[in-house]
């Protein structure tokens, strides 16, 4: 049994992007749902950043990180013709953001961005002036599709159970990996 924190981003009343006439936060809570009882499901320690539809704020939700695989859930926004997923890591979380990235492309036929799905946290700082805390602290960010791009926010509504099952795939894979060593 693997520990895991799965969060939704955008806690504590801030909508994230809201592309779309959607907000990102209601989108991240409801895949963070779905991955949450796929885990449970298969027997492991599952804590979040709230239930239901509750979704607290970073700072309480970081606090959680601390021995789990963790990861949180975004949507991406830009142009309403950007495509693709890109997870954000610590370098030694490279291979697993890839293969979420990579997972999730494959179900939902989307390019893959930056380094074979891999964003570096320090491209993040140089471009945006800061270093994601989430990431800082050892967990992962899921840019999961751009939600400002129709086609794909339509692919995700038809497929969410299987976006989240991709990401199942990849996080147990790595927690079989670290059982292994």
């Amino acid at each position: 049994m693997t520990k895991f924190l799965v969060s939704a981003g955008h806690g504590d009343g801030d909508p994230g992007n809201t592309s779309n006439n959607r907000k990102e936060a209601d989108i991240a809570v409801e895949l963070r749902n779905i991955i949450t009882k796929k885990l449970k499901e298969l027997g492991h320690d599952v804590v979040t950043d709230g239930t239901g539809l509750d979704n607290w704020a970073l700072a309480r939700a970081m606090k959680l990180i601390t021995g789990r695989v963790s990861i949180e859930i975004h949507t991406n926004a830009g142009s309403a013709i950007a495509k693709g997923v890109e997870t954000v890591s610590l370098s030694s979380d490279k291979e697993l953001a890839q293969r979420i990235s990579n997972n999730i492309s494959k179900t939902m036929n989307i390019p893959v961005r930056r380094i074979k799905g891999w964003l570096d946290p320090n491209i993040i700082k140089s471009e945006r002036g800061f270093f994601p805390g989430f990431v800082r602290s050892g967990g992962l960010i899921i840019e999961t599709f751009f939600q400002s791009n129709k086609d794909e926010l339509a692919t995700y509504d038809a497929k969410k159970w299987l976006i989240a099952q991709a990401i199942v795939d990849a996080l147990l894979k790595k927690a079989y990996q670290s059982y292994k060593e």
